[in-house]
């Protein structure tokens, strides 16, 4: 009986044995799941602690590289705009509505404070004068002195200004020249007149005007402008489908068209458009009582945005002309006949929200 009894125990004692070493078995390769899972943990939390940091850093990190500022503008980004300065209908209210109006950037001395203003007096296409005045107040109440600087004697003939969009520049008038694909330079002291021609396929002879959904404003083929640097020209081809073309015009005898850039915004879908520290800004009709600034080209950089967003309480329900003077930093707005001025805010005029 004693035998089978050990024979017994021993059999129990390799059962119990052999299954603890199983469990042992399973105890390290669980052991070793563990560490592996362990280990991934520590590893993704490592990962997420560097993410941490790195967050953390650059809240306090130097500046990092940035585009150039747009067209190196001493005041920085333009942000906005101001209720209207000026809402005045000068000494002919009611009776012109294409026009335009506003200061030159590069005046003779002497004439740091006068005003212009360019009416288009036949067919609300065509002009052959320019009215000079001696300031701001004197505009408002209609006294212009010394009156009209003649560019000829009829009206429209060869050198006449044809459409609203005109710009005075170093005591001379850039315009669209009649019937030509030109922008034609009157010098307002010698009374001479000299042109640039734009390229073939230039959009001429209200072909490529300014337009809304409702509307388009004849003979705004060409858009003349001035910023800090000069003159420009907008304009559009042939070649480019429609879609803005901005040129710089530099000064010389005769002038003639420097650097140009094509952007992708579509010329009919504008209404107008002005330049600011070498960047092109584009407007278009919300409604009666807004536009609104939505599209930049920076020449600079290249860069354009269609999500500008600065809205503009318009007193008229169409902007025939619009210009920048950075004399004052204003936007002077030809609208239904009435004379419109708005501050242009940028981000060292921040104060002035």
């Amino acid at each position: 009986m004693k035998l089978p009894l050990l024979l017994v125990f021993l059999w129990t004692l390799t059962t119990f044995s052999l299954q603890m070493e199983q469990v042992r078995a399973e105890m390290e390769q669980l052991e070793t799941f563990d560490t592996q899972q362990v280990v991934k943990r520590q590893e993704a939390n490592q990962r997420l602690r560097r993410d941490l940091d790195k967050c953390r850093n650059g809240l306090h990190a130097g500046p990092p590289p940035t585009e150039p500022p747009n067209g190196s503008c001493p005041y920085g980004e333009f942000l906005n705009i101001s209720e209207p300065r000026v809402y005045t209908a000068g000494e002919y209210p009611g009776s012109y509505k294409y026009g335009a109006w506003g200061r030159d950037p590069k005046p003779e001395p002497g004439k740091e404070s006068w005003h212009w203003l360019v009416l288009m007096t036949s067919s609300n296409r065509y002009s052959n004068y320019v009215r000079q005045y001696h300031s701001l107040s004197s505009l408002i109440v209609g006294q212009s002195v010394p009156g009209n600087v003649l560019i000829s004697s009829s009206n429209p003939t060869t050198n006449t200004i044809q459409g609203p969009n005109v710009v005075l520049y170093g005591g001379s008038l850039y315009y669209n020249c009649y019937n030509q694909h030109a922008v034609c330079r009157f010098n307002l002291t010698s009374k001479t007149v000299t042109n640039v021609d734009l390229p073939q396929g230039t959009r001429y002879n209200s072909k490529g005007n300014f337009c809304h959904l409702d509307e388009c404003y004849p003979y705004t083929d060409l858009d003349l402008a001035t910023d800090e640097s000069g003159v420009w020209v907008v304009y559009t081809t042939t070649q480019d489908f429609g879609n803005l073309v901005l040129s710089k015009v530099e000064e010389g005898e005769p002038p003639k068209l420097n650097q140009t850039w094509h952007t992708s915004v579509f010329k009919q879908g504008v209404t107008n458009t002005f330049v600011a520290c070498g960047v092109l800004y584009a407007t278009r009709y919300v409604s009666k009582d807004v536009e609104e600034i939505f599209y930049s080209f920076d020449t600079t950089t290249g860069k354009e945005r269609f999500d500008v967003g600065i809205f503009m309480n318009k007193m008229s329900t169409n902007i025939q002309a619009l210009n920048y003077s950075p004399v004052d930093q204003m936007l002077y707005a030809y609208c239904d006949s009435n004379m419109v001025s708005y501050e242009a805010m940028f981000e060292s005029s921040g104060d002035s929200f």
